[in-house]
Protein backbone atom coordinates (compact mmCIF):
# COMPACT_ATOMS: atom_id res chain seq x y z
CA UNK A 1 0.00 0.00 0.00
CA UNK A 2 2.08 3.06 -1.18
CA UNK A 3 -0.46 5.35 -0.64
CA UNK A 4 -0.36 4.51 3.05
CA UNK A 5 3.48 5.05 3.38
CA UNK A 6 2.95 9.17 2.04
CA UNK A 7 -0.08 9.48 4.53
CA UNK A 8 1.34 8.30 7.51
CA UNK A 9 5.14 10.43 5.91
CA UNK A 10 2.46 13.23 6.18
CA UNK A 11 1.49 13.10 9.52
CA UNK A 12 4.71 11.74 11.17
CA UNK A 13 6.04 15.34 9.45
CA UNK A 14 3.31 17.21 11.10
CA UNK A 15 4.20 19.54 14.24
CA UNK A 16 2.14 17.50 17.51
CA UNK A 17 -0.32 20.17 18.17
CA UNK A 18 -1.30 19.53 14.42
CA UNK A 19 -0.96 15.55 14.64
CA UNK A 20 -3.31 15.08 18.01
CA UNK A 21 -6.49 16.76 16.53
CA UNK A 22 -6.06 15.15 12.97
CA UNK A 23 -5.68 11.61 14.38
CA UNK A 24 -8.25 12.23 16.81
CA UNK A 25 -11.08 12.72 13.92
CA UNK A 26 -9.65 9.60 12.20
CA UNK A 27 -9.34 7.05 15.19
CA UNK A 28 -12.14 8.24 17.68
CA UNK A 29 -15.02 7.70 14.83
CA UNK A 30 -13.00 4.26 13.78
CA UNK A 31 -13.02 3.20 17.57
CA UNK A 32 -16.26 3.79 18.12
CA UNK A 33 -17.82 2.23 14.87
CA UNK A 34 -15.59 -1.05 15.93
CA UNK A 35 -17.00 -0.90 19.33
CA UNK A 36 -20.62 -0.56 17.93
CA UNK A 37 -19.82 -3.86 15.63
CA UNK A 38 -18.85 -5.73 18.53
CA UNK A 39 -21.81 -4.89 20.68
CA UNK A 40 -24.16 -5.43 18.32
CA UNK A 41 -22.48 -8.85 17.32
CA UNK A 42 -22.65 -9.81 20.69
CA UNK A 43 -26.03 -8.78 21.42
CA UNK A 44 -27.22 -10.88 18.38
CA UNK A 45 -25.24 -14.08 19.52
CA UNK A 46 -26.68 -14.01 23.26
CA UNK A 47 -30.34 -13.31 21.62
CA UNK A 48 -29.82 -16.66 19.17
CA UNK A 49 -27.27 -18.90 21.23
CA UNK A 50 -25.99 -21.53 18.89
CA UNK A 51 -26.92 -24.43 21.54
CA UNK A 52 -30.44 -24.92 19.13
CA UNK A 53 -33.70 -24.84 19.32
CA UNK A 54 -34.36 -25.31 23.38
CA UNK A 55 -37.20 -23.12 24.64
CA UNK A 56 -36.04 -20.96 27.74
CA UNK A 57 -38.84 -21.94 30.75
CA UNK A 58 -40.55 -19.00 31.62
CA UNK A 59 -39.26 -17.85 35.71
CA UNK A 60 -41.45 -19.02 38.35
CA UNK A 61 -43.27 -15.58 39.50
CA UNK A 62 -42.16 -14.15 42.39
CA UNK A 63 -43.71 -15.50 45.91
CA UNK A 64 -44.67 -12.62 48.31
CA UNK A 65 -44.61 -13.62 51.69
CA UNK A 66 -47.94 -12.89 53.70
Amino acid sequence: MQWWDGVELWVVQLPVAVQFPVVMIVVLPLCLGVARLIDRVADWGAKNPASGSEVEPEPEPEKVAA
